[in-house]
């Protein structure tokens, strides 16, 4: 009986890369040495330094994302790359490349469609208070609004399934790309799994592009967003739960002062709160609207996911005949 023919999945290594030309050449290097066989692609996004000379000189395909916004690239990369199994991590030579067997590893044997690199140190945050603090506050809101799949929406460190990567819409053009990744996880449900890493300080003359302040800023928005989009009757309840307390608050004065007197001396606040009341009741026809054609795209973007083949379909063991065969075996015989 003829042996199966084994097949070895095709394996991307992704890096987002901007000004990182004192790193970037050793983080190749690095991921050559642990993933022989994988192709490595540096996308340098307008880079002022050597960043795309050291990538190309280490052996990185290297190509030019003009977009601004480490989102912008991602959605680049996800378009023009075919592969298997992904890794993605980024050029400044926090995350080690020796991780990425272990996390390949976690993706085939669990069968997941993400796996996130968790960084240990990340309370540290490469000794910036205000990164570790942002970290606390986003990783315990995301576990509010969408769940308890991920404790590190921020890591950058991560490995994607075909399947994954080519039904990922993303929409957005910055540091928020990560927290999109996660929600567009957790709102279809996909297997994912988390793999704790050690997170290392970048060296001596490289600097963080991450503001605290103005991606923060971003990152909140885009939960906003995100949750818009996906919870659309949560979200849109909460403004109508809002306009109805403030309502019921200008209101029972007024009540209470037509039952006393039978006069409504104050009719701007009687008509305010009325106002307010219509608003409650237009917010909430607004959610359960949205809320229906939200599941509608969930069930699209899950029946999407789903044509996309995983690349995990089982193969017959050595020795046996695939499905296939039994067919052309019999017509040779008749």
């Amino acid at each position: 009986m003829p042996h199966a023919v084994r097949h070895e999945p095709v394996i991307a290594v992704l890096l987002p890369c901007y000004n990182e030309e004192l790193t970037i050449g050793e983080v190749v290097r690095r991921f050559r040495e642990t993933l022989p066989s994988a192709a490595i692609y540096v996308y340098d996004n307008n880079s002022k330094d050597l960043t795309a000379l050291k990538a190309r000189a280490a052996g990185a395909n290297v190509v030019r994302e003009p977009r601004q916004g480490k989102g912008n690239v991602v959605r680049r990369m996800f378009a023009d790359i075919d592969a298997d199994i992904y890794v993605m991590a980024d050029g400044d030579g926090t995350y080690a490349p020796e991780d990425a067997p272990q996390l390949i590893n976690v993706l085939l044997t669990e069968r997941s469609d993400m796996v996130v690199g968790t960084r240990r140190g990340v309370t540290d945050d490469a000794g910036r208070n205000g990164h570790a603090f942002g970290n606390r506050v986003f990783n315990r809101l995301y576990k509010s609004l969408f769940g308890t799949d991920f404790t590190d929406i921020f890591s950058g460190y991560r490995v994607f399934s075909r399947r994954f990567v080519k039904s990922f819409p993303a929409v957005s053009g910055g540091f928020e790309i990560e927290t999109e990744m996660s929600v567009h996880a957790s709102q279809l449900k996909l297997p994912v799994s988390e793999m704790a890493l050690d997170y290392g300080r970048r060296p001596e003359g490289s600097s963080s592009k991450l503001s605290t302040f103005r991606d923060g800023a971003r990152i909140l928005w885009m939960f906003a967003m995100l949750m818009k989009e996906t919870q659309p009757l949560r979200f849109f309840g909460t403004f109508a739960l809002f306009f109805l307390a403030a309502s019921i608050g200008l209101m029972i004065p007024v009540l209470v002062e037509f039952a006393e007197t039978g006069l409504v001396p104050r009719m701007p606040t009687w008509v305010l709160s009325i106002g307010m009341l219509l608003l409650a009741m237009l917010s909430m026809m607004t959610g359960l609207i949205l809320d229906s054609v939200s599941r509608g795209r969930a069930e699209q973007k899950r029946i999407f996911y789903l044509s996309i083949s995983s690349g995990r379909a089982e193969r017959p063991a050595s020795g046996q005949a695939s499905p296939k065969s039994e067919p052309r075996k019999a017509s040779r015989a008749a």
